[in-house]
């Protein structure tokens, strides 16, 4: 396998990039990586059999508009497009401007055939041990047509049935409500349209109340909607976990409390923590890109880098590609 890491994107760079990097390099061996970066910070990775430092100029801000980042050819983010390309690689990995890696990715690496839309999928944990969701979309696109709400339905439940083995998965459209007739426009028109589709489980609509409960197993959204989806689920959960801190320091009882429960408390904090999934999959393009979150740590950065080598551990390009044959 071949992978290539943005070593400079993110809002944290190389503080994140370097330590999850030293780990995963000598854990998967059978991976030949790219890191594209300033290669005068990057000399410890200097002389190693399988690491290839390429170097860059320029990082992109995390605002970067698309057009701009097509043109900043020295960039990190556009040499490591460049050099997935050149290299025939597997695997690009970036927590740089989301934008600028979508546009990218679409223009340089190029969607699958009949792909009208790539969107971004990534799994939710519920309150279900063991059980997750896939949401799509998360934010690739501003704003969707009804038929890329289906394309969305389509590959989110290939994807689903491949990383869960699940034959037949149960889709939902997310909505404010879960009559047939709820929605605006698209949802409407959405509705109707994954109705008649046959070649997927649809069950209806959905609320954004209940997905974490676990009877859901492919969650289909805009992508500005499901964006404020996954910013909304990240933002209950750490408001949650600051506020039972909060409740067993109040005295010493309930300090005591704490102990009892620690474990299943932190239990809790872990299955919910966003630095656990391992950054989204744009779904829909010619390789496995996956854009970690901005503002990853060196914990985060170390997931987005295993959900990569999963993900090209069972091909799922190659595999959703001859289904949608």
């Amino acid at each position: 396998m071949k992978f290539v890491i943005d070593m400079m994107g993110g809002d944290n760079g190389l503080k994140a990039t370097i330590p999850s990097m030293q780990v995963f390099i000598k854990k998967y061996s059978d991976v030949e990586y790219f890191l594209v970066g300033d290669i005068n910070k990057l000399s410890e990775f200097n002389n190693l059999k399988n690491v290839h430092l390429v170097a860059s100029e320029t990082v992109l801000p995390m605002d970067a508009d698309p057009l701009t980042a097509l043109k900043e050819t020295t960039s990190s983010l556009m040499v490591s497009i460049k050099t997935f390309l050149e290299n025939k690689c597997d695997a690009l990995i970036s927590a740089g401007s989301t934008g600028a890696l979508l546009s990218a990715s679409i223009f340089k690496i190029k969607r699958l055939p009949n792909i009208t839309r790539p969107c971004l999928i990534t799994s939710f944990p519920t309150v279900k041990n063991n059980k997750k969701f896939v949401v799509c979309d998360l934010g690739a696109n501003a704003a969707n047509t009804k038929e890329e709400l289906n394309q969305f339905a389509i590959m989110g439940s290939l994807y689903y049935s491949i990383i869960y083995d699940e034959k037949n998965p149960r889709v939902y459209l997310l909505n404010n409500g879960t009559e047939e007739e709820k929605g605006n426009d698209l949802t409407k028109e959405a509705y109707a349209l994954l109705s008649s589709n046959k070649s997927i489980n649809f069950k209806g609509n959905i609320e954004a109340r209940e997905p974490l409960f676990g009877d859901v197993d492919v969650l289909v959204t805009d992508g500005f909607t499901g964006n404020v989806f996954l910013k909304s689920v990240e933002g209950t959960a750490k408001a949650m976990s600051s506020m039972i801190k909060e409740a067993f320091k109040k005295n010493i009882f309930t300090m005591i409390g704490y102990l009892f429960s620690k474990s299943g408390i932190n239990g809790i904090k872990n299955k919910m923590d966003y630095k656990n999934v391992g950054g989204a999959l744009l779904l829909g393009v010619n390789g496995v890109v996956i854009k970690a979150h901005g503002s990853s740590d060196a914990r985060s950065f170390s997931s987005a880098l295993l959900n990569a080598y999963k993900l090209t551990k069972v091909d799922i390009v190659n595999k959703i590609k001859k289904e949608l044959e």
